[in-house]
C-alpha cells in the first residue's frame, strides 16, 4: 500500500516534468472534482481545494488549479460549487440487519403512549395474522417510563405471536402466544444473566431482558433470504443517502448478517463497505473461516469478534459498583461469567482476531480492561487494537488506561443526548460526571471511535457529531449541553467518524482520508462544517456521496441512483 501511495505521489509530479508524462497522467485522471473546500483528514496535507480520481483511487488532491491541470480531454470534470467535502463517513457499530429489518417492520420508535403503541401492534397483527410480529424498537421513556404490559397487546394479537425489543435491544415484550410457544410459564426461573420480569402477584409480564430474551429468539422462524436481501438493500440505500460509505456491523445472535453480505458481496450486490463482527462465543468458527477464505478486501472483510459483559442503562441492566438511584437492590447485572469471557477473549486473541466488548458500567467497563490488561501481557505482542463497544460510564481511574492498553474507545454521542433525559433517575447526579466522557478520553489520547448504534440511535452521522460537539439532550432542557465539560470540537468528531474509525478496522493505508493511493470514498455537504455556527450542524445535509470513485448518491438525483 506504501509502495503504490508513493508511485501515485510520483506520477502527479511528473506532470510538470515532462511533456509525455504529463500526457500519460491526463489519460489515467477519470474524473476531477473541484472548486471545494476539502477536509482531508491528513495532517501533512489538511484541506485541499480538488481531488483528482482514477478507478476506485484517489490520485491526487490540491487546488483546483494544480488539479485541473491534471485532467485530460475525456476527464469527467465535477465543480462542487465551494462545497465541503470530508472523507466518507464510517460508523464503527450498527447492527445492520435488525435496523434494516426494522424499515419494512411495526414501528414503535415514535409511540408516544400506550394506546399508541398497543393500536401499532394490533394494526401490524391484521395485516398478517399468524406471522411474527418482530423488532420494533419501542421505548417506554416516551411515555413516562412504565413498562409495556403483554395484557396491553394479548387482545388485540390473539394468536399471532409478538416479540418487540426495546431500541436498546436489551430487553422485549413478548404476548402471551410468544410465551406460550417459548413455554415461559410464571413459574419458569430467571436465566443466568437475564431477568423475567414479573408483577407483584408474580405473573410474567412478558418483559424480558438480556439472556432472557433467548428463551424465545431461539423459537422464531429465520428471515428468509430474499427478505434480507431486500432489508440489505434498503439499508445500504439510506446508509449512502447519509454519507456513510463503511460500517462495522456488530449483529448479535447468528451469523446470518455475514452469510448475506457474503452471498450480495459474490453477486456484486452489496453497494457498501462492511467490516463484519459475530459472536465472541463462536471465535473457533471465525478462526477456521479465515483459514481457508482468508479475511476478505476493501468491500467486505472480517475477522472480528464481538462479546457483552452487561446490559444497558435503559433496561437497568448496565452493571455498576453502587445500586441504580430508583432501585436500591439492583446494581445491573454481568451477562456472562467473567472468567469464561477472559478464557474466550484469549482464546479469540491468540487466534489473530480483533475482539470487541459491549460495556456500559463503570464497573463492567474495569472489568473488560483487567481482562484486556491480563491477556495483553500473557499472549504474544501483536497489533490487536482491542475496543470497548460504548464505554459510556467510566469512573476517572479508568480514562488513562485507554491510552495506556491502547484500547479504543468505540461510543456513540446521541446515546449521550438521549439518555441525558433520565439518566440521572438511574444513577444520581454525581455519577452523571462520568457518562459520556468524550473529551477527557481526548485529553488522555485514547483512540475515540464514534458511531450510531443503529437503529438504537439514528445512522446519520451529522446527528452524532452534533450530539458529540453540542450535547444538548432530546427535551431541550440543556441547550447549553449536558456535562458540557465533555464537548469536543468538531474537527474531533469528524477525526472520529473517519480517520479513528478507519484506524479501528486496520484499514488506515486506505481509508478515512482524501490523500493519494486511497480509496475515492467522500462526502460532500451543504455546509462547512469547520466554519458554520456548530448549533446547527443538525441540519447539515448529503449532497453527494462518492463510493470507490462512483457517485452513488446525489441529492438532487435520489431516484436515479442505485
Amino acid at each position: 500500500m506504501q509502495r503504490i501511495r508513493l508511485l501515485n505521489i510520483c506520477s502527479v509530479a511528473l506532470v510538470l516534468l515532462a511533456p509525455h508524462a504529463a500526457m500519460a497522467e491526463q489519460e489515467r485522471v477519470e474524473k476531477v472534482y473541484f472548486n471545494a473546500r476539502v477536509w482531508t483528514g491528513d495532517p501533512s496535507q489538511a484541506f485541499a481545494e480538488a481531488i483528482a480520481v482514477s478507478g476506485d483511487r484517489v490520485v491526487a488532491v490540491g487546488s483546483s488549479g494544480s488539479i485541473l491541470a491534471s485532467a485530460g480531454e475525456a476527464t469527467q470534470r465535477i465543480d462542487l460549487d465551494g462545497k465541503f467535502v470530508t472523507p466518507g463517513f464510517i460508523d464503527c457499530h450498527v447492527h445492520f440487519f435488525w435496523a434494516s429489518l426494522d424499515l419494512i417492520s411495526v414501528n414503535l420508535r415514535s409511540a408516544a403512549s400506550p394506546a399508541e403503541f398497543t393500536q401499532r401492534i394490533g394494526e401490524r397483527a391484521m395485516q398478517r395474522p399468524g406471522e411474527w410480529i418482530l423488532r420494533g424498537s419501542w421505548d417506554h421513556e416516551r411515555w413516562g417510563g412504565a413498562l409495556p404490559d403483554r395484557a396491553w397487546i394479548d387482545d388485540v394479537t390473539n394468536d399471532t405471536p409478538v416479540f418487540v425489543q426495546r431500541t436498546d435491544g436489551h430487553m422485549a415484550l413478548a404476548n402471551s402466544a410468544a410465551l406460550a410457544a417459548a413455554g415461559i410459564g410464571d413459574d419458569t426461573p430467571d436465566p443466568e444473566g437475564g431477568i423475567i420480569v414479573r408483577d407483584a402477584d408474580g405473573r410474567a409480564t412478558g418483559i424480558l431482558k438480556d439472556n432472557a430474551m433467548r428463551l424465545v429468539e431461539k423459537i422464531i422462524p429465520a428471515d428468509s433470504d430474499a427478505l434480507m436481501d431486500e432489508a440489505l438493500a434498503l439499508g445500504v440505500a439510506h446508509a449512502l443517502s447519509l454519507g456513510v460509505t463503511q460500517i462495522h456491523d456488530v449483529s448479535d445472535g447468528n451469523w446470518r448478517a455475514f452469510e448475506t453480505f457474503r452471498r450480495n458481496h459474490a453477486e456484486n450486490k452489496l453497494g457498501l463497505r462492511v467490516y463484519s463482527l459475530v459472536p465472541l462465543a463462536d471465535w473457533q468458527k471465525m478462526r477456521d473461516y479465515i483459514e481457508q477464505n482468508g479475511a476478505g478486501d476493501h468491500w467486505l472483510r472480517w475477522g472480528g469478534v464481538k462479546g457483552f459483559v452487561d446490559g444497558s442503562l435503559g433496561s437497568s441492566t448496565a452493571w455498576f459498583y453502587a445500586p441504580y438511584a430508583d432501585d436500591p437492590t439492583n446494581s445491573g447485572l454481568v451477562v456472562e461469567d467473567l472468567s469464561v469471557l477472559e478464557a474466550q477473549i484469549s482464546a479469540a486473541d491468540n487466534a489473530g482476531l480483533q475482539v470487541a466488548m459491549h460495556a456500559i458500567g463503570d464497573r463492567a467497563n474495569d472489568a473488560t480492561l483487567d481482562i484486556f490488561s491480563k491477556i495483553t501481557k500473557k499472549n504474544p505482542t501483536r497489533d490487536r487494537r482491542f475496543r470497548i463497544e460504548h464505554a459510556q460510564h467510566l469512573a476517572t481511574h479508568a480514562i488513562s488506561r485507554f491510552n495506556e492498553l491502547n484500547v479504543a474507545a468505540s461510543m456513540q454521542p446521541f446515546h449521550a443526548i438521549d439518555d441525558g433525559r433520565w439518566a440521572e433517575s438511574r444513577i444520581g447526579k454525581e455519577r452523571l460526571k462520568e457518562a459520556y466522557v468524550f473529551k477527557s478520553l481526548v485529553r488522555h489520547d485514547a483512540r475515540l471511535a464514534l458511531g450510531s448504534d443503529w437503529p438504537v440511535a439514528p445512522l446519520n452521522p451529522m446527528a452524532g457529531i452534533d450530539a458529540a460537539v453540542n450535547r444538548r439532550t432530546l427535551d431541550g432542557k440543556h441547550p447549553h449541553g449536558w456535562q458540557p465539560q465533555e464537548r469536543i470540537t468538531v474537527e474531533e468528531a469528524l477525526t472520529a467518524y473517519t480517520v479513528n474509525n478507519a484506524w479501528l478496522g486496520f484499514q488506515e493505508g486506505m481509508l478515512g482520508k482524501i490523500a493519494p493511493g486511497f480509496l475515492a470514498d467522500f462526502v460532500v455537504l451543504s455546509d462547512d462544517l469547520l466554519q458554520m455556527d456548530p448549533e446547527n450542524i443538525g441540519d447539515v445535509v448529503v449532497e453527494r456521496t462518492v463510493l470507490g470513485g462512483k457517485d452513488v448518491y446525489l441529492r438532487a438525483k435520489e431516484a436515479s441512483l442505485p
